[in-house]
């Protein structure tokens, strides 16, 4: 079990370091594969079937299947290669942010905040601000999946602690 970092206390940030690195290597190899048209035509022909290549957890797999951008990023998955299949989808940058905000925003909602500034600093320096922070009702507009996030990000760390219970490097 790796050693509690700093940065696992702010919320909605899945930072990729060696323990992301080992857990979405084969989820990254597949978004990697999709640099070949191949590949490309191959997924788009039968999608499960094309997974069977990458031996991807479950949730991994499903992720991917299910276009779930932040349970991607959530389970290993670099942003620089999940965002290779969000390229198969037709998606741009914007699209995929919006995605992976983890609260239902839309496009034209993340793109006003990115030129705003990005999100602010109040309600978002530590998981319990945040929850704080959004249950407060006049908070809540983009704070909707809070609980849920909050609560996929501790059972993510769960998995990856029993996952890498020998791993002393972390």
């Amino acid at each position: 079990m790796r050693e509690k970092r700093d940065y696992d206390d702010i919320p909605g940030t899945y930072v990729f370091d060696g323990q992301a690195s080992r857990q979405g290597y084969h989820l990254n190899m597949f978004c990697l594969s999709l640099n070949n048209a191949v590949n490309r035509d191959a997924f788009r022909q039968d999608e499960a079937a094309y997974l069977d290549k990458y031996p991807m957890t479950d949730a991994q797999r499903d992720a991917v299947l299910m276009r779930d951008w932040l349970g991607m990023l959530r389970l290993g998955g670099n942003i620089y290669y999940t965002f290779k299949l969000a390229i198969f989808d037709g998606m741009t940058m914007q699209h995929a942010g919006a995605a992976m905000s983890g609260n239902d925003m839309t496009v034209d909602d993340f793109r006003d905040m990115m030129l705003a500034g990005g999100r602010g600093i109040e309600g978002n320096r530590s998981k319990q601000e945040w929850a704080e922070y959004y249950a407060k009702p006049e908070n809540r507009a983009h704070g909707q999946d809070v609980n849920r996030v909050t609560a996929n990000q501790s059972d993510a760390a769960s998995s990856e602690q029993n996952e890498n219970k020998d791993d002393s490097n972390g």
